[in-house]
C-alpha cells in the first residue's frame, strides 16, 4: 500500500482491493481484507469509508478536501518505533545464529572425543526447537562445562569481532578479492553517494521520518519497506548475502520509484538479485537514468 502513495498527495491509499492484490503478487482478496482489518485493529491503518465504500478524494472550491480510503498516517507516525523494533529483532536473530554455531562447533568437538556422551543427543534435540537467545546462552554454558570435563583442550575456532554492517564484512575466505568486489557490486567503483540515491528515489525516502545519512540508514529503511512491498525479510537477507547490502537496498529504492511499471515487486526483486537478471542489474546506471528523466520532466 505504501507503493500507491505519491509525495505531496497525502497519506491515504485510494487503490482498489483488486489493484492492491495484484501489486503484492495476486493474493486472494479475502486474505487482503483480513490483513487490512488486522492492521486497523492494531492501529497501523485508519479506515475512512465513504457512503458507498469507494475510495476517492473530493475537493471544495476553497481547496478543502475529504479523503475516503485507507489512511497510513498512524503507520508513518510510528515508523521510527517500528524501525527500532525491526533492528532489535534482526540483531537478536544474528546473535542467536552466532551462539548456535558456537554450540554446534563444541558438540562436534565433544562427539569426536566422546561419541557416547549422552549430553550430545540432549543438546541436539534442544537445537531442533527455535530457542530464545537466553536459552541458547544457557545451552552454550552447559556445552562449555562438558568440554571442560574432557582431558583434551577445546580447540574451538577463534571468533573475530565483525562490524555491525554485514555488507562490509568478508563473507567467505575461500573467495578471491575480485569475487568479493563483484558480490558487493560496482557501486563503490562508480562512487554512488547515499544522498544521490535518496534524492532520486524520493518515493522511498518520503516514507522515512528521519534523514537517511549513510548506507546503514538506507539498508535499515530498505528492510522496513521490503515486507510492505511483498518481499519477505529472508529474501532480502539472501539478496544481501548474494549481491551485497548496498545493491539489495538500491533495488528496493529503485523498484519503489518505478512504482506501477513493476507488476510484481517480489518476483522482480528476486530476479535482479538472486535470479537470472542478477548480472544485468546495475543500480548506478538506473539511478543516472532516473535522475536524467526527473530533470527532463521538471
Amino acid at each position: 500500500m505504501l507503493s500507491f502513495l505519491k509525495p505531496g498527495h497525502g497519506e491515504t491509499v485510494f487503490a482498489s482491493n483488486d489493484s492492491i492484490c495484484q501489486r503484492v503478487g495476486g493474493i486472494d482478496e479475502r486474505t487482503l481484507r483480513r490483513h487490512i482489518n488486522r492492521f486497523v485493529e492494531l492501529g497501523f491503518i485508519k479506515r475512512n469509508d465513504s457512503s458507498n465504500r469507494k475510495r476517492y478524494r473530493v475537493r471544495s472550491s476553497s481547496g478543502e478536501c475529504i479523503s475516503y480510503g485507507l489512511s497510513l498516517t498512524p503507520l508513518l507516525q510510528r515508523a521510527s518505533e517500528l524501525i527500532a523494533i525491526a533492528h532489535e529483532m534482526d540483531n537478536n536473530r544474528r546473535d542467536r545464529i552466532f551462539v548456535r554455531k558456537q554450540i554446534l562447533t563444541k558438540l562436534a568437538h565433544l562427539e569426536e572425543h566422546d561419541p557416547s556422551n549422552s549430553f550430545i543427543n540432549h543438546a541436539r534435540r534442544a537445537l531442533r526447537r527455535k530457542l530464545s537467545l537466553p536459552e541458547y546462552h544457557a545451552l552454550l554454558a552447559d556445552t562449555d562445562r562438558e568440554c571442560l570435563s574432557l582431558n583434551t583442550p577445546d580447540d574451538t575456532p577463534e571468533t573475530v569481532e565483525l562490524p555491525a554492517n554485514d555488507g562490509q564484512t568478508v563473507r567467505h575466505q575461500s573467495k578471491s578479492e575480485e569475487e568479493k568486489k563483484d558480490l558487493d557490486s560496482n557501486i563503490g567503483n562508480e562512487a554512488l553517494k547515499p544522498d544521490l540515491l535518496t534524492s532520486v528515489c524520493d518515493q522511498a525516502t518520503s516514507f522515512s521520518t528521519e534523514k537517511l545519512r549513510d548506507w546503514l540508514d538506507i539498508e535499515i529503511h530498505a528492510r522496513t519497506l521490503a515486507p510492505m512491498m511483498g518481499i519477505h525479510p529472508e529474501t532480502f537477507e539472501k539478496a544481501k548475502n548474494a549481491v551485497g547490502a548496498q545493491k539489495a537496498s538500491c533495488a528496493i529504492f529503485i523498484m519503489l520509484q518505478l512504482g506501477q511499471r513493476i507488476r510484481d515487486f517480489g518476483a522482480y526483486f528476486h530476479s535482479i538479485t538472486l535470479g537470472q537478471r542478477q548480472d544485468q542489474f546495475d543500480p548506478v546506471a538506473l539511478i543516472k537514468r532516473l535522475s536524467k528523466t526527473a530533470m527532463q520532466t521538471a
